[in-house]
């Protein structure tokens, strides 16, 4: 029995958005790849930065590791837009199968992922204060006297806009400070022309790093939150197309 024209029809849309939707996948796997190892290759990274603070805390090394994580995801973006493009294309139920098998693989993972983070939410922030006290005794023993450390806290603390790890005082004491007439880095007051202390300073009051790396995430936690669901439910929706056009696959052949 010949398939009605509505029927291939339908079956020629599925195939064109399973097509658009991992041409999109395989491009966005590509640019993920580009992240990551340029993450590995640029030593001027945040990454970099941390890996250079002594006494940091050793769970810290896992985060250290992002750099192979983007890689790998991206890997697997890249693989799952060519299986669900070439599958599409050529229609090929074996590659339609293992797309939505790895799909779904990962998808379990996410969920995994989401379960745990919100599980863990108390050993992060304690990490968190680990890494500020090891980040503020690195400040005040090396700042100004390791020229590496140094230019990495300054491009840091330009790019951000912000003021050591916590705020000002991570610099006091430390050889910048000791050794410029208790003068704090000029990033502290604004750049400004005028020499950066105490008063001024204090007057200025700008943010550390990491409250303004952790203020601009709490304030996008819905727009977070609303890319999460999105990737979720197109994960959802590819898997459900790849699975009926594998169907459709079986029927059209017969």
């Amino acid at each position: 029995v010949q398939p009605s024209a509505g029927t291939m029809g339908c079956f020629a849309f599925l195939k064109a958005m399973m097509f658009v939707f991992n041409g999109i996948i395989f491009l966005a796997g590509i640019g993920v790849l580009g992240v990551g190892i340029w993450v590995k290759v640029d030593s001027g990274s945040v990454l970099s930065f941390l890996g250079k603070i002594e006494n940091v805390p050793p769970e810290i090394s896992q985060v250290l590791n992002v750099g192979y994580l983007l890689i790998a995801i991206g890997a697997l973006l890249v693989v799952i837009g060519f299986l669900g493009c070439c599958g599409a294309v050529r229609e090929s139920k074996c590659m339609l199968l293992l797309f939505f098998l790895i799909v779904l693989l990962v998808f379990i993972a996410e969920v995994a992922g989401a379960v745990v983070i919100l599980a863990f939410q108390p050993l992060a922030a304690s990490l968190f204060a680990k890494v500020g006290q090891a980040a503020s005794d690195n400040i005040k023993s090396s700042y100004g006297k390791n020229a590496d450390l140094t230019g990495l806290w300054n491009s840091t603390m330009d790019t951000l806009k912000c003021c050591g790890f916590n705020n000002f005082t991570d610099f006091r004491n430390s050889p910048y400070y000791n050794g410029s007439n208790s003068m704090y880095p000029p990033q502290c007051c604004g750049n400004t022309n005028n020499p950066c202390n105490q008063t001024v300073a204090e007057n200025t009051m700008t943010a550390g790093c990491f409250p303004k790396i952790k203020s601009l995430v709490d304030g996008n936690t819905v727009v977070i939150i609303a890319v999460a669901l999105g990737i979720a439910a197109l994960e959802l929706c590819a898997m459900a197309v790849s699975i009926t056009l594998y169907c459709r696959i079986k029927s059209t052949m017969a």
